[in-house]
């Protein structure tokens, strides 16, 4: 399942089974925060309507706030959910058909492809933009109040990734433009219109949606930093990417809207539209309703979310009217410090089943080593290559220019992989994975500087003046 949902892609994946076992809560993730190095957890759960929520660790490890389940904490893609249900109101209002034409709606897509694409394909995630292309938008991080509109008239010039309806690809770009329709529908800017619409009558006192400007009193993220975390200070929210990300809510808030999600009611949203976005968008999303990811093999309906360093999991199961959501104020590093556990655990402890722990960290953890030694590696070969440059200089042959050479075009591939083939992996460029897992973007960055230092230098003491000396 992608980890970024748009988020940057690494993976949490959610097991359930059948009952946690006699450990108790309290001493699992206590546990879990000690061996993982995380700062800091909120969660809550719901059953028949019930709320109940708790917390462990800090809010911030500067100041050493202690973490509450009503502190506020960037909820990241769980916020497709808000504006899933926006735009359903505006659907049950009749201000907006599921599929009518995104060209409707905002004009400056008249006349060009993606005009035609349809508020249920933005929502299902199959428009035809690409997961690359919805995480490039973390690129803008303005605050003026025009900064979607001026977004969406980029998007306008892009060209899509696929033909609308033919692909599901997960992409933040889907509700960017979600997000301005609800703007250009309702004439409200889109966290006023969340404010005002959803979460005040939930009665989410301790939530809002960002708005660009910084909020000091919500828990810090903390990013990984070569094997622990380091606090994100100063973050600004961003209106950009509101409509996918940019709910900022308490983990008890966010259980009393997951309760109204099970509550088989018509009160913000008719209980036919609640039930509608656990549904597959479309025969091409069958694994996405609307604004939610689903699993049919277990009848769970889930979202993940990622923001520069937290990551959260909002779950529900329909059948039992049960749902859990657990916040980490911490990104997970590459095998180092993963939340992984953490959130798997809290949620299969709250809803009755078996948790099964993550054991494979060690390949991951490998590979981050790899490519950390590796920068060292290079440049004790540079030292070598200059203190034995006589007889580097002695190579002749096919064989001396082979070996000369092929350094050369290895290390160009190595620099493709580190700089493009991996961050395209995680569906993003080089600058937007740093935002996220800045110690990865940086032992990437040296292995592949490094590697060319060395190969070229070693090029140079050969056909330069340098190996003469």
């Amino acid at each position: 399942m992608p980890y970024l949902l748009a988020t940057i892609a690494m993976g949490i994946f959610v097991t359930l089974q059948a009952g946690f076992g006699s450990e108790s809560l309290d001493g699992f993730v206590e546990d879990e925060l000690r061996a993982s190095a995380l700062p800091g957890v909120a969660y809550a759960w719901v059953e028949n309507g019930e709320v109940a929520g708790d917390a462990q660790g800090v809010a911030d490890r500067g100041s050493g706030t202690a973490m509450s389940p009503d502190m506020p904490v960037p909820t990241g893609s769980i916020s497709k959910s808000f504006t899933a249900i926006a735009i359903l109101q505006l659907v049950e209002s009749g201000e907006v058909e599921l599929d009518g034409n995104l060209s409707r709606y905002l004009d400056v897509f008249s006349g060009r492809p993606a005009g035609a694409i349809t508020i249920r394909q933005l929502l299902g995630h199959t428009s035809g933009y690409s997961t690359r292309q919805g995480n490039d938008t973390h690129q803008d991080r303005t605050d003026s109040d025009d900064a979607m509109m001026r977004q969406v008239d980029r998007m306008a010039e892009w060209e899509l990734a696929y033909a609308p309806g033919t692909q599901w690809d997960y992409s933040n770009a889907n509700y960017i433009l979600l997000g301005a329709v609800i703007e250009a529908v309702s004439g409200l800017k889109y966290d006023r219109y969340v404010e005002r619409r959803i979460l005040e009558p939930i009665g989410m006192k301790n939530s809002f949606v960002g708005d660009g400007a910084i909020y000091p009193n919500i828990a810090v993220g903390h990013t990984p930093w070569f094997g622990g975390k380091r606090p994100v200070k100063g973050s600004k929210s961003s209106r950009v990417i509101a409509p996918a990300g940019g709910v900022v809510a308490s983990a008890n808030d966010l259980a009393l809207y997951l309760a109204m999600l099970l509550n088989g009611t018509d009160d913000i949203i008719s209980a036919q539209s609640k039930s509608l976005m656990m549904q597959p968008a479309s025969a091409q999303s069958p694994y996405y309703g609307l604004g939610w990811m689903l699993n049919p093999q277990d009848g769970t309906v889930y979202h993940t979310g990622i923001s520069p360093g937290v990551e959260t999991l909002a779950l529900l199961v329909p059948s039992e009217r049960k749902a859990v959501v657990v916040l980490v104020n911490a990104g997970s590093g590459m095998g180092f410090g993963e939340t992984g556990n953490l959130l798997n655990g809290i949620s299969a402890h709250a809803l009755g089943r078996d948790y099964v722990p993550d054991q494979s960290s060690l390949g991951r953890k490998s590979l981050f080593l790899m490519f950390a030694v590796l920068p060292l590696l290079f440049l004790v070969g540079t030292v070598q290559a200059w203190l034995r440059r006589s007889g580097l200089r002695a190579k002749s042959g096919v064989s001396g220019a082979f070996s000369l050479w092929f350094p050369l075009l290895m290390t160009l591939v190595l620099a493709w992989v580190c700089l493009f083939l991996l961050p395209n992996l995680f569906g993003v460029s080089l600058s937007t994975l740093g935002i996220f897992s800045p110690d990865l973007a940086i032992v990437l960055l040296a292995t592949a500087v490094t590697g060319l230092i060395w190969a070229v230098f070693r090029l140079g003491l050969f056909y330069g003046p340098l190996g003469r000396i």
